[in-house]
Formats: structure tokens, C-alpha cells, sequence
């Protein structure tokens, strides 16, 4: 069976959105991706509500079995995580209104899912996204590509074996696992050991 996955890089200006089906021997397609772009000129509910808009047209364009979101963490830019956990808050209604699963992932653990490294920069996310994929060139802006590690994360969460603690599981399929996802597997369970 083919998942799809809709993953979202939450933010007021510039809300990254990709769709990806994954299927069970990991390959991953391309099926869209873009981004919603709203203007600091606008009022706040009008860039919500903006926002809002078009993932109701996504969710009802691509009807994803799941949706992947980028966990909102602190920064020193308090306004910069309100604007993100704002548009994050109108994804998440938008998906339980449909009663489509939502499911959460912090940066590092999609840097490590799709590069193997939960420090990697954004260029090398980039890179991988477009290799995984199998595009002739990489998705712009940055926004774009996350939401589609995003997703890429997710699916291969998903199916790889890896369970809902982060522990690696054992049995056929286990020793499958790419590296890339072995490393996200131990972020995830370092991060859980840190809390």
C-alpha cells in the first residue's frame, strides 16, 4: 500500500506544503508541493485566514492518509514562534476537521531521518529531499523542501520499523532500515532520554 503523506513547514510568510506517496519499500514520488506566502502588511486573521484557505484546498485536493507537521520548539524570536505556532494551529484544525491524522516532528529528527544527521543545514536537507525524490532540481524556497522532509520523515517512520517510542523494533524487516533512518531512530530516543 502507498502512503501519502502532506507535510507542512508552518509559518506566517512563508508556509511550505509537499505531498508525498511513499511507498512500502520506502521509495518515495513527488505528487505537489508549494507555498502559501501571506504579507506582514496584512492583518493577522487575514494571513490565517489565508493559510487556512489553501490547506483546505490541499487536503481536499490530495486527501493525504496523514499529515506531518514541524513541532514548534523555542527560540529567542518569541514573535517568530507565535506566527509559527499560530499557523500551525489552523493546520491541525484542518486536519481534524477531515479526521486526518496529525502527526509532529521537531527539526532534528527530520535532519536526521532524511540526512542522517540531526545537525545538518538546510542545503543538505535540500539535497537529499531533491536525491529522494528523484528531482531534476531542488525545491525552492527552503520552505518548500522541509515540508517535504517533513513528509519523507514521516512515511519512513511509518514503515520502517520504528515504533511510536522511537525504539527500533526487532523481527523481519528491522535490519531494513536505511541509515539515515537508524540515525533519526537514535535522535528521536536521545532527545526522549533528555526530556
Amino acid at each position: 500500500m502507498t502512503l501519502r503523506v502532506l507535510g507542512v513547514d508552518p509559518g506566517l510568510t512563508r508556509c511550505g506544503i509537499g505531498v508525498v506517496d511513499v511507498e512500502k519499500n520506502r521509495r518515495a514520488t513527488l505528487v505537489a508541493v508549494g507555498v502559501v506566502g501571506t504579507s506582514p502588511h496584512e492583518s493577522l486573521d487575514q494571513r490565517l485566514l489565508l493559510i487556512a484557505t489553501s490547506i483546505d484546498e490541499w487536503l481536499d485536493r490530495y486527501e493525504p492518509h496523514v499529515l506531518a507537521v514541524e513541532r514548534v520548539f523555542s527560540q529567542l524570536n518569541v514573535s517568530t514562534v507565535m506566527g509559527v505556532a499560530q499557523a500551525s494551529g489552523v493546520v491541525i484544525a484542518a486536519a481534524a476537521r477531515r479526521g486526518i491524522p496529525v502527526a509532529l516532528h521537531t527539526p532534528s529528527e527530520v535532519k536526521a531521518a532524511v540526512t542522517g544527521s540531526g545537525t545538518s543545514n538546510k542545503d543538505a536537507v535540500t539535497k537529499l529531499v531533491t536525491k529522494i525524490l528523484r528531482l531534476d532540481a531542488p525545491p525552492r524556497p527552503a520552505d518548500a523542501a522541509d515540508a517535504l522532509a517533513l513528509a519523507i520523515t514521516h512515511a519512513w517512520r511509518a514503515g520502517s520499523g520504528i515504533s511510536t517510542t522511537g525504539a527500533v523494533t526487532t523481527g523481519p524487516g528491522s535490519q531494513s532500515l536505511t541509515p539515515a533512518q537508524r540515525a533519526w531512530a537514535e535522535a528521536e530516543a536521545k532527545a526522549r532520554r533528555a526530556r
